[in-house]
């Protein structure tokens, strides 16, 4: 297959094509394969291709279909993973020097379930370090380039999986979320993407930075086929307690095209100060189909919106501190073994393996759960938190789902952030308070500002997917 045409198709017309046996998924897989050698070189989305796993995998997919056995509608559909998400026949990097060459001895939750489902793993992507970054430019193994247009961010910290997306490469591919980091690159590359009710999918074999706030979710091309994802990877596991019981419905295209009697709550703190004017309008024009489409609009509140970057950025190192613990170049990972005692072999591996943003976050968390400073920073947050989630609950007392910008800019260039801490952390202040409230929240495409993407963020109520998808697949048949 052309690597152009592949690149052309959602993961919906591959399975079309598949099932009509116009094409198999051997097929699809070189195409990939060609599209990423021919791609890859300029933005760098993927930190490694398993070449000959993604053409076994297909050719065991060519069996299944010609036997009639068809697994899902991801069988034979090409995908990737970032690479925090455990793979035992790939590395599992999460873009560090101490994890270099890193080979798990088991696969994640969502990778199991993805084999299962018949999709064919063609690699793992780029990624901030350990995921704690806005725009993929802390990785160890090099930065990704946004693939419309290169001088700029994709975004983070899944910016590999936005741009893989985003360039053709995959028509799905899995990122996770602590605080936007499904939702930036979804909004700075033009794709979709989702960050799930907390619980939804499970964090088993997710390498973890803030357990509380972490949740795998998918980015894509289109509605329907980010729906066709978070069926595959959604429901309880055994391995993580955290997950939902309960069956999981399946997120299919929706068939309504008019939103009538739909109410949207539209927050006025998220057109506050700071919100580029280009990025406001284009949002506000989104609003403005939603409107046509048949919902009511309502202005809404949600008062503690202020507070939740802070709160945020105290929780999210903190759990950080204790999760990156175990690095210790011991049991596994970059080892330094030629200190004079163990205290000093673990500060030197530590020292050698982690990046400088990575050692910002971790002594910003020790410090916050330190002996005179728990109470008034890390206790502090986790009650913003709280206020944060019953805001929330109260506005969805009133509004069946909130409509809101994603970030308060378009892609930014690189270097323009990265001296700067706090403006970098500015990029979260509209996406953490979903992580924050556990609450699901997807990205579409509203329109673009000087050529560049700008992504409306649905919000709906715990386990509100659903809905997000019928409002989301009206807004992409009316584009």
């Amino acid at each position: 297959m052309n690597s152009d045409r592949y690149a052309a198709l959602s993961a919906t017309e591959m399975a079309d094509l598949l099932a009509s046996r116009a094409i198999t998924p051997t097929e699809l897989a070189e195409a990939a394969l060609a599209r990423i050698a021919e791609t890859d070189g300029a933005i760098h989305a993927f930190l490694h291709v398993d070449a000959d796993g993604a053409l076994r995998q297909a050719h065991e997919a060519d069996e299944r279909i010609d036997r009639g056995e068809c697994r899902s509608r991801l069988d034979g559909i090409p995908v990737a993973l970032k690479d925090n998400i455990s793979t035992r026949d790939q590395p599992t990097t999460c873009g560090s020097r101490i994890l270099e060459g890193y080979l798990p001895p088991y696969d994640a939750t969502v990778t199991r379930r993805l084999h299962a489902a018949g999709a064919v793993i063609v690699g793992k992507t780029n990624l901030d370090e350990f995921a704690m970054g806005s725009s993929t430019e802390f990785s160890a193994f090099g930065p990704t380039r946004n693939p419309r247009d290169v001088s700029r961010v994709p975004g983070g910290s899944s910016g590999g999986s936005g741009a893989a997306v985003a360039s053709g490469q995959v028509p799905i591919a899995f990122g996770s979320d602590t605080g936007g980091s499904v939702r930036l690159p979804a909004s700075f590359c033009g794709v979709v993407g989702l960050k799930p009710t907390y619980g939804r999918v499970s964090r088993y074999g997710l390498v973890a930075y803030g357990s509380s706030l972490d949740q795998i979710g998918p980015l894509a091309r289109t509605v329907e086929d980010c729906a066709t994802a978070l069926t595959a990877i959604a429901g309880h596991d055994p391995h993580d307690a955290t997950t939902l019981p309960g069956p999981v419905p399946t997120f299919e295209r929706a068939s309504e095209s008019r939103l009538d009697g739909l109410r949207i709550g539209v927050p006025r703190e998220y057109f506050g100060e700071g919100i580029d004017a280009g990025v406001a309008a284009s949002i506000e024009r989104s609003i403005d189909r939603l409107h046509r489409l048949g919902a009511s609009i309502h202005d809404v509140s949600l008062p503690h919106t202020r507070y939740a970057l802070a709160a945020y950025y105290v929780i999210a190192p903190a759990e950080a501190s204790a999760n990156l613990a175990r690095y210790d170049g011991v049991k596994y990972g970059l080892s330094q073994r030629g200190g004079r005692d163990l205290w000093t072999m673990v500060s030197e591996s530590r020292a050698a393996g982690f990046g400088p943003e990575v050692l910002r976050r971790i002594m910003i968390g020790t410090y916050a759960l330190s002996s005179g400073y728990y109470d008034a920073y890390y206790v502090k947050a986790q009650k913003v938190r709280s206020l944060v989630r019953a805001d929330f609950d109260t506005v969805f007392e009133s509004v069946d789902l909130l409509a809101t910008p994603t970030c308060p800019t378009v892609a930014f260039r690189f270097g323009e952030r990265t001296s700067d801490p706090y403006s970098m952390y500015l990029a979260d202040v509209l996406t953490v308070t979903l992580n924050c409230a556990g609450l699901p929240g997807l990205v579409v495409p509203a329109d673009e500002v000087d050529r560049l993407p700008v992504g409306l963020q649905l919000i709906g109520p715990a386990l509100g997917e659903p809905l997000l998808f019928r409002v989301a697949d009206a807004l992409e048949r009316m584009a």
